[in-house]
């Protein structure tokens, strides 16, 4: 069993998952949400992939190109050597618009000797629902999906095209490429024109990363967290995945499983805001402009999630003929949770709109609209914040007063009336100011157990929560309030197991969760360092670190026994959370001035 040994390629319109082997296993055309084109992580008998056969002397080895979100895969003997450079190509044109083809490249260069290789080719289209067929023409390979004949994936190469199709062996005498295309190209298609997009790439990711905040320690893995939240966003939209994957379980073999290729308004936001702090606000702006347009009138309500493209209907429907990642079943694509009640999101919407007041204030047109959208939030929250809802683990049973959505609600009403306070509404500020008030007061008493010495889960109950942690990072509560101290130790002593936390560890709809939330071990090291336990947050942060796969990528959940790695992946809340606590432990580099003499 693997430990989730892949790493991402993508280019903000869609991604693919390559093994530490050089397979690609999983890649959506044209969009992060498109039906598979390669999908051996989800059935490794039908799934499809696309991938490089040596014998059995050569070793192996990958990395990222520093500072990139290009992958290398080496293939070494004694005698032979040759290097993979995977990408899907990204940069801005001459119009200053963004060049994002769904199409990935994967360049070839000899390292020594003449390199013998396989090229197992195998794309099964449309989530490999019935056969793939395929066609070698002059310039292309062909394939089509007997299911679904509109779709189709095109091949270009510098190798013959009959021994790839074929799954001849090939002999490397110099650089080649291969290019997995979605759209038949209409331009010539040569080494030349490889090269030239491999370094127009690799440039634009350079630059991307320069551009961030650097820090005196772990720099480069939050770099590496900061390129895999930049591949998870996606261009046209301006909206940011939870992760690249469907249905990689939480557990082995159980049946929790979701489609995450959507963009959750919690996610999004936090990740917005490590993009802010981090100092990539024309990032963050995208996110405003998805917002505003899913938002179009002052009548519209709120979802906790949409499509990439602003969709409201995300039907979820089962992939029976899937065996599933190592026979955990049900495959599903779409996400139920859509109709979920979770008032949290409120909060996480009405900071980012808080930051756009800040940071983005645009047009006296688009200010207005924005106001319009805060006071309608405004609005809603003061309506249902003392009604119960799912929360923030979307559970799918009984809703309860979970205390957490509490919190944010208070947070979208504090964060109203800073609003307020920026443009001079000063007829909304004591109502708004009132509200939040019965919001802390309700919290304060009835989320507070005394016997339990720490604030519940949900009112009246004795389960504990790890997002509880979170009341201080949004400035709900103080970090050296003796209630706040009392509950970061109590959920630790409850949670914490293995240098890992559970989320909760009571049964929910699904039974007693058995996997570890990778997020919440953050917010416990957040926790520990804000109430002054700091060698203690090191010490737990170093050894979660450790847990990563071999280049550096987080997933949603961790094994408490074996650490391996599980559920969907990468995981956009991971890598965020993994940004805001590495930089607690580390200044920022002072800025280098050069003076002339």
């Amino acid at each position: 069993m693997d430990n989730f040994n892949y790493g991402v390629i993508g280019n903000g319109r869609s991604a693919a998952l390559i093994s530490e082997k050089g397979s690609i296993d999983w890649c959506c055309f044209p969009d992060f949400d498109s039906p598979s084109v390669f999908a051996k992580l989800l059935d490794k008998q039908i799934g499809g992939f696309c991938a490089f056969e040596v014998d059995s002397s050569y070793f192996i080895s990958q990395k990222y190109l520093k500072r990139t979100n290009i992958l290398c895969t080496t293939f070494s003997s004694e005698e032979n050597a040759f290097e993979v450079l995977d990408f899907m190509p990204r940069y801005k044109t001459d119009d200053n618009n963004y060049f994002t083809p769904p199409e990935i490249y994967r360049y070839i260069r000899v390292l020594k000797g003449m390199p013998q290789v396989v090229i197992k080719y195998f794309p099964r289209l449309n989530y490999a629902i019935g056969d793939t067929t395929h066609s070698v023409c002059d310039i292309y390979i062909k394939s089509i999906s007997d299911d679904s004949r509109y779709e189709s994936l095109f091949l270009y190469s510098t190798l013959p095209l009959n021994a790839i199709a074929e799954g001849q062996k090939i002999f490397l005498e110099s650089e080649s490429f291969i290019l997995l295309a979605y759209h038949q190209k209409v331009i010539p298609i040569d080494l030349q024109r490889a090269y030239m997009e491999y370094q127009r790439t690799k440039v634009y990711w350079l630059n991307w990363v320069n551009r961030s905040k650097k820090y005196n320690q772990y720099n480069d893995e939050i770099n590496r967290s900061l390129l895999v939240l930049k591949l998870m966003s996606y261009q046209r939209s301006g909206a940011i995945l939870a992760a690249l994957t469907t249905s990689l379980p939480e557990t082995i073999g159980e049946t929790r499983n979701w489609d995450y290729r959507f963009c959750w308004m919690r996610d999004a936001s936090m990740t917005i805001q490590t993009l802010i702090d981090m100092g990539h606000l024309a990032s963050a702006q995208g996110f405003i402009g998805f917002i505003k347009n899913i938002i179009k009138s002052k009548t519209d309500t709120f979802q906790i999630m949409y499509g990439i493209r602003g969709e409201r209907e995300l039907t979820e429907t089962f992939l029976d003929h899937l065996a599933g990642y190592e026979d955990s079943i049900p495959v599903r694509i779409g996400n139920a949770a859509f109709k979920q009640s979770q008032h949290d999101i409120y909060g996480f919407l009405m900071d980012v709109i808080y930051q756009y007041y800040q940071f983005f204030r645009g047009t006296l047109d688009e200010t207005e609209e924005i106001w319009s959208i805060t006071k309608r939030m405004a609005r809603v929250v003061s309506e249902i914040w003392n009604l119960p809802d799912n929360g923030i683990w979307e559970i799918r049973g009984e809703q309860k007063h979970f205390v957490f959505s509490k919190v944010l609600c208070w947070v979208a009403m504090d964060r109203a009336v800073k609003i307020a306070q920026l443009l001079n509404r000063f007829e909304y500020i004591e109502l708004w100011s009132n509200i939040a008030g019965y919001i802390k007061e309700s919290i304060l008493t009835n989320g507070w157990n005394a016997d339990c010495d720490s604030y519940t889960q949900y009112y009246g109950g004795t389960a504990l929560d790890a997002s509880v942690l979170q009341m201080e990072t949004y400035g709900f509560i103080s970090a050296d309030d003796p209630r706040y101290k009392k509950t970061v130790l109590a959920i630790k002593r409850e949670l914490f197991k293995n240098g890992l936390m559970y989320r909760y560890n009571n049964s929910d709809d699904f039974g007693t969760p058995t996997s570890s939330f990778t997020i919440c071990t953050f917010w416990l090291i957040n926790s520990l360092y804000k109430i002054g336990n700091t060698e203690e947050a090191k010490s737990i942060f170093d050894t979660l670190l450790s847990y990563s796969n071999h280049l550096g990528l987080f997933s949603e959940d961790i094994d408490f026994e074996t650490k391996q790695l599980l559920g969907n992946f990468p995981q956009a809340y991971s890598h965020l959370a993994l940004i805001q606590t590495a930089r607690l432990f580390s200044e920022p580099q002072k800025a280098v001035s050069f003076i002339k003499p």
